[in-house]
């Protein structure tokens, strides 16, 4: 029931509502085109490697992601998400003439292009949430945008699969560019009052510098950002064996989609009580909940049995986006509105960047350790490492998280 009124309160909001329609059309369109990059690049030349690069240059862009985050203070955040998605629709249907392995330069750059894209336009998104949606329902909102995006991500790939096989990869590109168009519909349909930005009085690496100062001189985003970036860590580390557990368990590869699409329920649903969880516990304690949640799955993943996989394919789905919940919520509330694009840009690449580091490592580890040694301590260095995060403030914290409007929503 609790879950219910805060999906009502929050699609009541009318602006969370258009974010939400944008994130949902934009997700599929986007969910669609990785999938379907990497195999028509493998279509084209037959190499693992060249499809896997489809990723890399997809991902490549997050390293810069502080950089690329001040151009989100430096304009008003919503003509930016607008252009930008414009920029993509515009850019999208020129793969209309990739049709050999000739041109594979050009879906390259589209797709590192994409890439930055998506940077910015997560961090000028990020800061526009914070001043059109209603504190109250900052974490109601990011806990349903964790549903949406690991929803499209159960769904866009099959549909995807499905236009790729049929009209084949240009078909998903022009596809990708028409939801680009609708979001920047309903990116245009939101209703804030934005001022222009003040002129800069320091150089832009001064600038980009800003954020991350910010991150590193408030204790808490501190904490939570960095538990963020160790949790991911782990779970590239953990990533990196999905294909081994699924060997010890005596499966085909094809498994795999079956425990990728049990973690993506696990995530759909702790994105709906997210908002409950948030205001009850506190950032702080329900990031190292699940956390907890998420050590403790992939521990047990060594155990070589069926329904202990799913159990904890579905543990790891459920923990592992609390700590990336409550790390945005808390620099959406606590960062000034004029810093927010960098903040947000900078708490992404150092949470997300050391996924990419732990699946490079653990591919490699996978090759010279057996799995299930691997998998526990993996699991138990994880609350090591982590726990002393949460040792200090962990009250106060919960104290602060816990606005007026929050203990009493309306």
């Amino acid at each position: 029931m609790t879950t219910t009124w805060t999906v009502v309160r929050v699609l009541r909001d009318r602006n969370a509502a258009l974010y939400l329609a944008a994130l949902v059309v934009s997700g599929f369109g986007t969910s669609a085109l990785w999938l379907a990059a990497g195999v028509w690049v493998k279509d084209l030349t037959g190499s693992d490697g060249l499809a896997a690069l489809c990723m890399l240059a997809m991902w490549a862009p997050s390293l810069a992601g502080p950089l690329l985050g001040t151009l989100a203070d430096r304009t008003r955040r919503k003509p930016l998400l607008i252009a930008v998605d414009l920029l993509m629709a515009a850019l999208l249907p020129t793969l209309l003439t990739v049709d050999s392995p000739g041109g594979l330069w050009l879906l390259f750059t589209v797709l590192f292009v994409y890439g930055a894209a998506s940077v910015v336009h997560e961090a000028a998104k990020s800061a526009l949430v914070a001043a059109a949606v209603d504190r109250a329902l900052l974490g109601d909102f990011n806990g349903l945008r964790m549903t949406a995006v690991e929803g499209m991500k159960l769904v866009a790939p099959l549909a995807g699969a499905g236009v790729y096989a049929a009209y084949g990869g240009p078909s998903v590109a022009l596809l990708d560019a028409v939801t680009f168009v609708c979001a920047a519909l309903l990116y245009s349909c939101v209703r804030v009052r934005e001022s222009r930005p003040e002129p800069p009085t320091t150089g832009w690496p001064e600038r980009t510098a800003e954020g991350a100062r910010h991150l590193w001189a408030h204790p808490r985003l501190r904490g939570l950002v960095l538990a963020g970036g160790t949790t991911m860590l782990f779970a590239g580390l953990n990533g990196a064996l999905v294909y081994a557990v699924v060997d010890g368990l005596g499966h085909s590869p094809a498994f795999t989609g079956v425990l990728a699409a049990v973690q993506g329920a696990g995530s759909v649903a702790v994105g709906l009580a997210s908002g409950p969880a948030l205001r009850r516990l506190g950032e702080c304690r329900f990031a190292a909940t699940g956390i907890a949640v998420t050590a403790v799955a992939v521990a047990l993943r060594a155990v070589p049995s069926d329904a202990v996989a799913l159990v904890c394919g579905a543990a790891i789905g459920v923990g592992l986006p609390c700590v990336l919940i409550a790390a945005l919520t808390a620099v959406q509330r606590e960062t000034p509105g004029p810093l927010l694009g960098r903040v947000v840009a900078t708490a992404n690449a150092l949470m997300f960047a050391p996924n990419a580091i732990g699946l490079a490592v653990g591919a490699g580890l996978v090759e010279l350790v057996p799995y299930q040694p691997m998998l526990v301590l993996f699991g138990v260095t994880l609350l090591v490492a982590v726990g002393p995060l949460f040792q200090r403030g962990a009250s106060a914290a919960r104290t602060a998280a816990r606005s007026p409007s929050d203990a009493n929503p309306a």
